[in-house]
């Protein structure tokens, strides 16, 4: 499968292909998503460039696409596009490349700048051509709706749980539910005796580096036994 928009110019230089997936939890289940992703090589193939031409870039896996700021794979990306290195950006679809129109107009505008492709499952695209533009900036901008959408439903979820009654979160130290689901002080009286410790020494101490010193040198921990999770 060739395309018209791909000239010996895009040919010359590299086709890379960048594969994300949210969250860890997505990386270990969502199995058949990431080999899709993973065969978008032959896609680039079938492009016209050559194995050898072919780079992936994967060390965004587990990372969410709301920004770019902690994602050095997409960093990676840019720069290459920069320094023209890049003639194809192959991608499963745009949401694995940004959720957010901050991220995404910008590359836009840089690929279209260098002259670079953006292709995606569904077609190829020229963002320095109006029509391309065009297309590319439609995805962009339901993809950041989609993003607003998950959020909204997470929210809504969260709040319904807690005017129940039922929102369970995680219990600092010291705290625990029993079988009712009533939270209470954790029952060992040692880590109850800890705690209180804890807060004693500080308001003698008024410091948290001070509060440190004087339990290290007593010999005493601030985590572990008898400072468990439940």
């Amino acid at each position: 499968m060739t395309s018209e928009l791909v000239t010996p110019r895009h040919l010359s230089r590299r086709a890379v292909i960048y594969i994300r997936q949210s969250s860890p939890q997505q990386v270990l289940t969502h199995q058949e998503s990431l080999h899709l992703q993973y065969a978008l090589r032959q896609r680039a193939g079938a492009l016209g460039w050559s194995d050898s031409d072919i780079d992936i870039i994967d060390r965004d896996l587990g990372l969410s696409g709301a920004s770019a700021d902690h994602r050095v794979g997409f960093k990676d990306l840019i720069a290459r596009v920069t320094l023209g290195e890049v003639g194809l950006v192959l991608s499963y679809n745009v949401t694995r490349l940004a959720r957010n129109c901050s991220d995404w107009y910008p590359l836009l505008d840089l690929c279209g700048y260098r002259g670079c492709l953006i292709a995606d499952r569904d077609g190829i695209y020229d963002p320095g051509s109006p029509n391309g533009r065009l297309l590319l900036g439609l995805k962009g901008t339901i993809s950041e709706v989609e993003l607003h959408t998950l959020r909204g439903r997470l929210t809504a979820g969260l709040l319904s749980k807690a005017q129940r009654g039922e929102l369970a979160l995680l219990l600092p130290t010291g705290l625990t539910r029993d079988a009712s689901g009533t939270v209470t002080k954790d029952p060992d009286l040692e880590v109850q005796s800890r705690i209180a410790l804890v807060f004693a020494t500080f308001l003698e101490c008024g410091s948290i580096t001070k509060l440190v010193r004087v339990f290290q040198a007593r010999g005493l921990s601030l985590h572990g036994e008898p400072f468990r999770m439940r």
